[in-house]
């Protein structure tokens, strides 16, 4: 083994080396995909209302008279250029729309990641030390539960229980916060905390509450049982059990050896759950009619605008690589081993 073949930069590089043809390939298939459906863009939105002239105009404003490998390689190419195209139903550059809708996901997701590593990682470690008790089974099937319960429905269930007391359950803010608070960062909360306006941060907070909760939970789940079966594992590994043989105390032994190296994974896990945290978005942000991106892509979806629908599912594409690049940098900083 080199000297260097275990240096941050160098493994950095490597990373970076590999998620070049894995953007590729993500990008490949969402181009195919989307040109092997049956008919065109066009005629799927426009069908029965424009003459064959105006849909023969609109197909060569899109580009898609042109043989495929031409729109393939302009698709990479503007995508190289962070460029993903324009929708078809209100001509919008979808940069505009990622810049308008990308602050609610944003914020949706961060929420939801908070509450589920409060919720996750203690009853994953209360799990773990009280393995096989009463508290261990109810913290493992609330985990199952969470995670296998069907995210619209735990949201509209959510809404049932709550909306009797009168707290907020639809949409981002209240109409009056939405049309008072100045527009700096396209993120309403932070507008609202930019603003100055105790009232306006509150409620925006507070239409946080639920969306957040119910997206958290189905993250939870995942943390929970991760965060167990690691407590397991390193309880049992040899440093341990010769901490315990120093007659140390136990719960020493758990938070000074066994809790940092059994949350080293869950680092590596919140990379992987990005994919799983915006598609779970997109049912959040339509079940809480929440101006997200998810909730776009489903009206994109409605009215048959593809060349949207591609825009923001290539955004979506390369945000998950990304986050999982990222992810990959942290661990190699928190654990050397990783980088050889």
């Amino acid at each position: 083994m080199s000297a260097g073949s275990g240096s941050l930069p160098r493994y950095l590089v490597q990373r970076i080396l590999l998620v070049i043809p894995m953007i590729w390939v993500l990008l490949t298939l969402v181009f195919l995909l989307l040109r092997v459906a049956p008919g065109d863009p066009v005629t799927a939105m426009f069908g029965g209302k424009l003459d064959a002239h105006a849909v023969a105009l609109r197909r060569h404003q899109l580009g898609l008279d042109q043989p495929l490998y031409v729109q393939y390689f302009h698709y990479l190419g503007e995508v190289a250029r962070l460029r993903f195209g324009h929708t078809l139903s209100d001509n919008r550059s979808i940069v505009d729309v990622i810049r308008d809708n990308g602050g609610a996901t944003l914020t949706l997701t961060v929420g939801a990641f908070i509450f589920a590593l409060l919720i996750g990682i203690p009853l994953g470690l209360l799990a773990g030390r009280r393995r096989d008790s009463l508290p261990d089974v109810v913290i493992r099937l609330f985990g199952v539960v969470s995670y296998a319960a069907p995210i619209f429905w735990v949201g509209l269930m959510l809404v049932i229980l709550v909306s009797p007391t009168g707290w907020p359950t639809f949409g981002i803010a209240s109409a009056e916060t939405q049309f008072t608070v100045p527009t700096h960062t396209h993120i309403l909360l932070v507008d609202a905390i930019i603003s100055g306006s105790g009232a306006a941060t509150l409620d925006v907070l507070k239409h946080h509450v639920l969306p957040c909760v119910t997206l958290g939970l189905l993250l939870s789940g995942v943390f929970i049982r991760l965060v167990r079966v690691n407590l397991l594992q390193t309880l049992g590994a040899d440093y341990v059990e010769a901490a315990r043989a120093r007659g140390i105390k136990e719960r020493h032994v758990v938070r000074r050896h066994a809790f940092r190296n059994a949350l080293v994974p869950v680092v590596t896990i919140i990379g992987l759950q990005v994919a799983l945290t915006l598609s779970g978005a997109v049912l959040t942000e339509r079940t809480f009619n929440w101006p997200g991106l998810g909730n776009q892509l489903v009206n994109y979806i409605n009215q048959r605008d593809y060349p949207a629908v591609q825009g923001l599912v290539t955004f979506f594409a390369v945000v998950v690589v990304v986050a999982s690049l990222v992810v990959d940098v942290v661990n190699a900083i928190i654990d050397p081993r990783i980088r050889y």
